[in-house]
């Protein structure tokens, strides 16, 4: 029995790899247990541990990028995962080739588009709006909002429409105007 429950363990430990292996991107604490939990995977619980264990190991890498932490696969990862890959049940492999296009893509799209704000005063937020692509910015908006809840709004907004809003801004930003009037 002991056996048996260890080497599911170790299976559970693998898929684990083998998800963030097939993405081959950084990917968020948050990112990863969506994938993890929507496709039933394992349960929470034993998916952190594992997380855990497996950067303990040096076979996934955890590092904090403006406060979000990320993992990776190491080298050491990689030569573990090509050599117990087979003990990955076929369908389980299939159902994760299949959905990493979609999820990297997905993955890529949250990571490029960011927005915060803090609070600089009593009636006062710096709202930071970002769209990135690859290592390149392509806005960077900081604007000072009077509420909170305007605040909020605008990080709402941003994060919901970002590639509409990039682009009424271009537009507002290439308009011929008049000066003389």
């Amino acid at each position: 029995m002991h056996f048996e429950e260890n080497q599911e363990l170790a299976e559970k430990k693998l898929i684990l790899l083998y998800v963030i292996n097939k993405l081959n991107v950084p990917v968020s604490n948050i990112q990863i247990t969506k994938i993890i939990l929507e496709n039933r995977f394992m349960n929470y619980f034993y998916f952190q541990q594992f997380l855990l264990d497996l950067c303990k190991q040096n076979l996934l890498s955890a590092d904090s990028v403006e406060g979000k932490v990320y993992y990776n696969i190491t080298d050491k990862g990689k030569e573990t995962l090509n050599f117990f890959v087979n003990h990955i049940p076929l369908g389980v492999k299939t159902r994760i080739d299949e959905a990493s296009s979609r999820i990297r893509k997905k993955i890529k799209n949250e990571t490029s588009v960011t927005a915060d704000y803090s609070p600089e005063h009593e009636n006062e937020f710096l709202v930071t709006c970002k769209i990135n692509e690859d290592d390149f910015s392509l806005i960077n908006l900081k604007i000072t909002a009077g509420t909170k809840s305007d605040a909020r709004k605008i990080c709402n907004n941003w994060n919901s429409f970002p590639q509409e809003i990039y682009s009424e801004i271009i537009e507002l930003l290439l308009r011929n105007r008049n000066i003389d009037q």
